[in-house]
C-alpha cells in the first residue's frame, strides 16, 4: 500500500515575498562563510612557503574548522533561547574581526590565529542560516531553499580556489582576508533590513556554561590528539596520552552535566531520535570524506600537475558544478515528491566510489580524467549533504531546531576536523619520509628545504629532482582516499535504516527548549506534518 504524502500549503504573496527577502539576505552570509573556508585553498601553498611553515599547514585549515565547531552548539542553543538576528550579526562582525587579523598577519602564528577568530564566527553563520530558514519556512518547502544553500556552497566552492589562486598571483594573498570587510557589512545590512523573524516567548535563558566549556576541551583535545599523534608527538607520548585522557574525561564530564543542565547545550533526549542518530554519524562520516579529500587536492594539483593556482582553481570546477545541480535538483525534488530517504544513500554510495577512484591517480593520469573523478564526488555530495540536515529538521519543532541542527552539524564538523587532521598528518608524515628517502643531499630544493616548496619553486628545480617531488606528493596523498572508502560504506548501510517520517507541510512551534516538557518534543514533530492547523503565514504574522 503507497503511503500518502501531504500536498505542502500554499503562502500568501506576502509570505513569500518575505521568505524571498529573509534568504536573499542569508544567501550572502552563507557566500561570506563559504567562500572563507576555499578561497585558501589554492593560496595556501604559496603562503606556507613565504611564511616558512609548511610543517604548519593544516593549522591554516584545522584552526578554523576547530573553531567553528566549538561555537556550534552555542550558536544553535543560544538561539532556540534568545532569538536568532542579534546572535547572526554578532557571529558576522566577529568575522569580519578575524579578517582583519589575518590580514595583517606578519607571521605563521598571527595567520592561525586570525584564522581561529574567524572560525568563532564562522561556527554562527552557518548553522544560524540554517536555522532561519526552519524558522519561516516548513519542511516540505525547505528542501528546495536547503539546496539552493548548498548550491551557493558549491559556487563558492568554485570561486573561492579561482580568487584564492588570482589573489596569490596578482594584488596577494593577504586580499583574501581584506575582501571579508565589504562582504561583511553588506551581510550585516542585509540582515539588520530584512531579517524579520516569527516573535517567541522564552523564559529568562539558563545559560549552560560548564557544558560549553568541557565540551570546547574534548572537541579540542580529540582534535589535538589527531593532529600531533604520529607526527610532532609519538604516539606513546605523554602529550598524546594526555590529550587521549582529556578527551574521554571531558566527554564524560560533559554528559553528566548535561544530564542535569536546566538548559543543555546538547540535550540528551536528541539522540532517542533514531534519524537523528543515523543522519548524525552519517554526517560526521561525510565530514571526514568531504573536508579530507578538499583541503589537499589543490595543493595536489598544483605540485603534480603543475598548474599554477588559478589553474588549480579552474581544476575544481567539475566537482563543485556537479555538487551544484546535484544540491539544487535533489532539493526541488524533494519539496515536490515529498521523498527523501533514497537520496542520500545514493549520493553516499557515490562518493565512497569518487573517492575510490581517486585512490587511483598518478602524475601521468589525464587532466579530464582526474575531473571526471572529482565531479563523481561532487554528485555525490549534492544529493546528501543538505537532505541529511532537512531530515533532523523534521525530527524536532521550530523551538528546538537550532539545537538539533547544531548538534548535528557540531558532529559533522568534528569528521570535517578529524578528516583534515587525519589526512594532513598522515599526508605530512609520509611525504616527509618519502622525501627524505628520495630525496639527493645536495637537491637545490633551497635552503628552507621542504617547508620552503612551493608550486614556482618546484617548477624552476631540475627534471631528476622535480619528478622525486611529484611523486612524493603523488605516492603521500592518493593512499589516504583508499583509507576513507570502507567509512564511507558505512555510512551507506546505516543510511538505509533512516524512517522516513513525512515532511511537515506547517511548522510546528513546540516547546521552547529546555522546558519541562521538551523531551516530548520528538513526538510532536512526527506529527506536525498532519497538522495544518497552524500556517507559515500565521507564523510570519508575529514579526519583530
Amino acid at each position: 500500500m503507497t503511503e500518502t504524502i501531504p500536498a505542502p500549503l500554499q503562502a500568501s504573496p506576502e509570505t513569500k515575498r518575505h521568505i524571498l527577502l529573509v534568504f536573499a539576505g542569508l544567501m550572502v552570509t552563507m557566500l561570506l562563510a563559504s567562500l572563507d573556508q576555499t578561497i585558501f585553498s589554492t593560496a595556501l601553498p604559496t603562503i606556507v612557503g613565504e611564511l616558512n611553515g609548511v610543517d604548519h599547514m593544516l593549522w591554516v585549515t584545522t584552526a578554523y574548522i576547530l573553531a567553528s565547531t566549538i561555537m556550534l552548539p552555542v550558536y544553535g542553543k543560544l538561539g532556540d533561547l534568545i532569538g536568532r538576528k542579534g546572535l547572526f550579526i554578532g557571529a558576522i562582525a566577529l568575522f569580519i574581526a578575524g579578517s582583519i587579523v589575518g590580514g595583517l598577519a606578519p607571521d605563521m602564528t598571527w595567520l592561525i590565529i586570525g584564522r581561529a577568530i574567524q572560525g568563532l564566527g564562522g561556527g554562527g553563520l552557518m548553522i544560524l542560516s540554517q536555522a532561519i530558514i526552519a524558522d519561516v519556512v516548513p519542511a516540505r518547502e525547505r528542501g528546495k531553499y536547503m539546496g539552493i544553500m548548498g548550491g551557493v556552497f558549491a559556487l563558492s566552492s568554485v570561486a573561492g580556489p579561482l580568487l584564492g589562486g588570482w589573489f596569490t598571483e596578482g594584488i596577494g594573498w593577504r586580499w583574501a582576508f581584506w575582501m571579508n570587510i565589504p562582504l561583511g557589512i553588506l551581510a550585516i545590512a542585509s540582515a539588520v533590513i530584512f531579517l524579520k523573524l516569527p516573535k517567541y516567548e522564552h523564559a529568562k535563558p539558563r545559560i549552560d556554561v560548564a557544558g560549553m566549556g568541557l565540551l570546547a576541551i574534548a572537541s579540542t583535545c580529540l582534535v589535538l590528539v589527531t593532529t600531533w599523534g604520529g607526527t610532532t608527538y609519538d604516539w606513546d607520548s605523554l602529550t598524546i596520552i594526555a590529550l587521549i585522557a582529556g578527551t574521554v574525561i571531558a566527554g564524560v564530564a560533559f554528559v553528566l552535566v548535561e544530564r542535569r543542565a536546566a538548559e543543555p547545550i546538547m540535550p540528551l533526549h536528541l539522540f532517542k531520535d533514531r534519524n537523528f542518530n543515523l543522519t548524525t554519524i552519517a554526517g560526521l562520516i561525510t565530514g571526514i570524506a568531504m573536508f579530507g579529500a578538499m583541503a589537499y587536492l589543490p595543493t595536489y594539483l598544483q605540485m603534480v600537475t603543475g598548474a599554477n593556482a588559478t589553474e588549480a582553481g579552474f581544476l575544481m570546477i567539475p566537482m563543485m558544478a556537479a555538487l551544484l545541480i546535484s544540491s539544487i535538483g535533489s532539493g526541488a525534488l524533494v519539496s515536490k515528491t515529498g521523498r527523501y530517504k533514497w537520496l542520500p544513500i545514493v549520493g553516499t554510495a557515490i562518493v565512497a566510489i569518487s573517492l575510490l577512484l581517486m585512490s587511483t591517480m598518478t602524475p601521468d593520469l589525464a587532466v579530464w580524467v582526474l575531473c571526471a573523478y572529482l565531479a563523481v564526488m561532487g554528485i555525490g555530495l549534492g544529493m546528501s549533504m543538505q537532505i541529511l540536515i532537512l531530515i533532523v529538521q523534521n525530527s524536532f519543532p521550530v523551538a528546538q531546531v537550532g539545537t538539533a541542527t547544531a548538534s548535528n552539524n557540531y558532529f559533522r564538523q568534528i569528521g570535517a576536523s578529524l578528516g583534515s587532521a587525519v589526512v594532513g598528518s598522515l599526508f605530512v608524515a609520509r611525504l616527509t619520509q618519502l622525501m627524505t628517502e628520495r630525496m639527493p643531499a645536495t637537491s637545490g630544493a633551497g635552503d628552507g628545504g621542504l617547508n620552503s616548496l612551493t608550486p614556482s619553486v618546484v617548477k624552476e628545480l631540475p627534471d631528476s629532482v622535480r619528478e622525486i617531488i611529484i611523486g612524493g606528493y603523488n605516492d603521500a596523498l592518493t593512499p589516504v582516499f583508499l583509507y576513507m572508502v570502507p567509512l564511507v560504506v558505512i555510512a551507506v548501510v546505516l543510511l538505509c535504516f533512516v524512517k522516513e517520517i513525512p515532511l511537515a507541510t506547517s511548522i510546528d512551534r513546540g516547546p521552547v527548549a529546555g522546558s519541562a516538557d521538551a523531551g516530548e518534543a520528538d513526538a510532536a514533530a512526527d506529527a506536525a506534518d498532519i497538522d495544518s492547523a497552524e500556517s507559515v503565514a500565521v507564523g510570519l504574522g508575529r514579526e519583530k
